[in-house]
């Protein structure tokens, strides 16, 4: 009997020596591939967290250089900043940030460059947005009406085509186009809800062109 079952367990052995020998290569890679990729999964993760909080601390130095109106130091921060984390949000901000201080500190060349990077290497299209409404007051203020406008025309995020407007009404009124600006700051004002602050200002602007608000409908209010 005990010879009957080795003789079985041999067959059995010599059976599973078969199968490996044939499968056994293709098995072996697959297990590879699941288990590298859970591996490579849990190190992505490992990565973007490590790589989250090293962009945090550079950003830091990004804010001291903003509130010490260091504008060298904060174009160094900046370099840093998009040379290795240029993916993440931080760098989006701090590119924005920089755009200020630089303004501030009459470098205009460098704050175009730091908005006009953000504009086009953001991650997001909310920083995107807002870089190319800042990068439109630079060009009106240097009087590139023309150039203004044709950054104003990138698509943006529907909650900011209201700011949009207005920004770009205001380049036209800077042409001393008021008709094409008050269409602008209708779009602008019946885009906005009623309850921010911005759509005041618009309002302003509008009566200052000789439109009663009264007589506009709001796509805001229209919408809920």
């Amino acid at each position: 009997m005990a010879k009957h079952l080795d003789l079985e367990e041999q067959e059995q052995l010599d059976q599973i020596k078969h199968f490996w020998s044939q499968y056994g290569n293709l098995i072996s890679w697959v297990l590879i591939v699941v288990f590298g990729s859970f591996a490579a999964w849990n190190g992505w993760n490992y990565w973007q967290r490590n790589q989250a909080a090293k962009a945090a601390a550079l950003y830091d130095e990004v804010d001291r250089a903003a509130i010490a109106k260091d504008a060298d130091r904060m174009q160094r921060a900046l370099a840093d900043m998009q040379a290795q984390f240029a993916s993440t949000t931080f760098a989006s901000q701090a590119a924005l940030q920089a755009g200020k201080t630089l303004f501030d500190a009459g470098k205009l060349t460098e704050a175009r460059a730091a908005l006009a990077w953000a504009a086009e290497k953001s991650s997001d299209d909310s920083y995107k947005a807002v870089a190319r409404l800042r990068l439109a007051a630079l060009d009106v203020e240097a009087q590139a009406y023309d150039q203004a406008l044709k950054t104003l025309e990138a698509p943006v995020p529907k909650s900011f085509e209201p700011l949009v407007a207005d920004r770009r009404g205001d380049v036209l009124m800077a042409q001393g186009k008021a008709d094409e600006a008050k269409v602008q700051y209708q779009t602008a004002w019946k885009g906005l809800s009623s309850r921010t602050e911005y759509r005041r200002l618009v309002e302003v602007k509008l009566a200052s062109l000789g439109v009663d608000v009264s007589t506009l409908t709001s796509t805001t209010e229209v919408a809920r």
